[in-house]
């Protein structure tokens, strides 16, 4: 009792170091602007997305804006979070999109966002001891490094080469070690809320650099409306949509590496604000708002979406936890996809600006993993944790492929992530549930999430 007393305490003191709490309404003024520093703050990332997997970035902004403000609805004005383009699906996306096009990514993007919604309604009757059960840190860490190394290859290519001739370029090349110092540089030496959003900085020092030696064309720019629709994509109007067991074994195994980040957001997000979302409004209706954002998105042509540390670290920073200052910031999302100058100043960024700080971002996607696993002190001394990696790490990086037929076929990361599941589930000596749930996410059992 006391130590619940205390925590309670805990809680009241560091919400009243708020400047807005939770539920208070900003002051005109102030909206516009404490939304835009989260506006920026998922900007760089949210765009570099649909750049690499070629969906169109103002559907993009628009779906991160929608996905926001459906997330706010489903937690009841709980939780301030900002969902922005996951780069997890990054390479699911582009296999399926080899599959059966932009249409098949959007029919996988519904199948992971249905994950989402089982998983919250099994979290919400069960607890997370089965989600620890089949996702331990040992396979849940290297799977993460897969993302960021599976990943690699692109961003170099698009950093050295010319995409015109797809050949090596040292004037393109140069840009992106550029665009890279300066991303770095910042990272390291800036504070507040410049630290927040050194990808953006990078992106726009990168592109006035490029500019400057004639490789940005502001040709489409200059011909595009101020206020244009973005390239939409519905449904049985654009396309007809077509269930493919391959899609569905491409995309729907990554929605649960992407749903162990999300726990692991909720968390720090909790400690930031100083109250304990897993328990009010509850994990379950995170993880729905998550997973029905990644739904909308899929609905309209934009590509899957997540919470992002970025904007966590803007609440950290200014102790503006005012979920409608987040509402805010969506609806300036959306309002710049909907700019046609926005989105073609956007595509006339040149591929190398983005493949310099793509070098920084998948190294620290895999870097996370690696976090992980050391965070909850994976013994790799211990045959059956190095077995589980290692065979993860090489199906996963590897791009193997189990293929049963032309139509259905299970590649690269959601194979890994199978057989990272299916050997923790046989390998002898698994560690406890209990233990592994406190030590992954620092939740008792006792706690309601448990």
């Amino acid at each position: 009792m006391d130590k619940n007393r205390n925590n309670e305490n805990t809680d009241q003191q560091e919400t009243r170091h708020a400047i807005l709490d939770v539920r208070e309404v900003p002051k005109i003024h102030q909206w516009l602007t404490l939304s835009l520093q989260h506006l920026f703050a998922m900007f760089g990332a949210t765009v570099l997305v649909p750049f690499l997997v070629k969906l169109d970035p103002g559907v993009a902004l628009v779906s991160s804006g929608l996905a926001t403000l459906a997330y706010l609805l489903v937690t009841k004005g709980q939780i301030p979070a900002y969902l922005g383009s996951s780069f997890a699906f990054i390479t699911p996306i582009i296999s399926v999109k080899m599959l059966g096009g932009p249409e098949a990514a959007m029919v996988g993007s519904f199948l992971a966002g249905l994950v989402y919604g089982a998983v919250a309604l099994i979290i919400k009757t069960s607890g997370l001891k089965w989600l620890m059960r089949i996702m331990p840190p040992v396979v849940v860490g290297p799977v993460i490094i897969v993302i960021g190394l599976g990943l690699a290859n692109t961003a170099v290519k698009m950093a050295m080469n010319n995409p015109h001739t797809n050949e090596y370029s040292l004037s393109y090349f140069s840009v992106a070690l550029f665009t890279l110092a300066v991303t770095i540089v910042c990272s390291m030496y800036l504070k507040g809320i410049f630290g927040i959003i050194p990808i953006l900085i990078g992106i726009i020092a990168g592109y006035l650099f490029a500019f400057a030696r004639g490789m940005v064309d502001l040709s489409k720019v200059k011909q595009a409306s101020l206020i244009d629709a973005p390239d939409f994509m519905f449904p049985f109007v654009s396309y007809t949509p077509h269930f493919s067991w391959s899609i569905a074994f491409i995309m729907m195994p990554v929605a649960t590496v992407t749903i162990a980040e999300h726990i692991g957001h909720q968390l720090v997000l909790s400690k930031v604000v100083g109250r304990n979302f897993l328990e009010k409004p509850g994990l379950h209706r995170s993880i729905l708002g998550d997973g029905i954002g990644v739904m909308i998105g899929s609905f309209i042509g934009g590509p899957p979406v997540t919470t992002y540390g970025e904007n966590i670290g803007v609440l950290a920073i200014t102790r503006v936890f005012s979920v409608f200052v987040i509402g805010g910031a969506a609806v300036t999302a959306i309002c710049f996809g909907f700019s046609g100058k926005v989105t073609a100043l956007i595509s006339s960024v040149p591929t190398p600006v983005m493949g310099g700080v793509s070098i920084l971002l998948f190294g620290i996607i895999a870097s996370s993993g690696l976090r992980m696993l050391i965070d909850n002190q994976i013994d790799f001394g211990n045959k059956r944790n190095l077995i589980i990696s290692s065979v993860i790490l090489v199906t996963g990086i590897g791009g193997a492929v189990l293929q049963f037929s032309e139509t259905l076929q299970i590649t690269g990361m959601a194979l890994a992530t199978m057989i990272g599941v299916f050997l923790n589930l046989v390998l002898p000596g698994r560690e406890d549930d209990s233990e592994l749930l406190n030590k992954m996410f620092g939740v008792s059992e006792n706690d309601p999430a448990a």
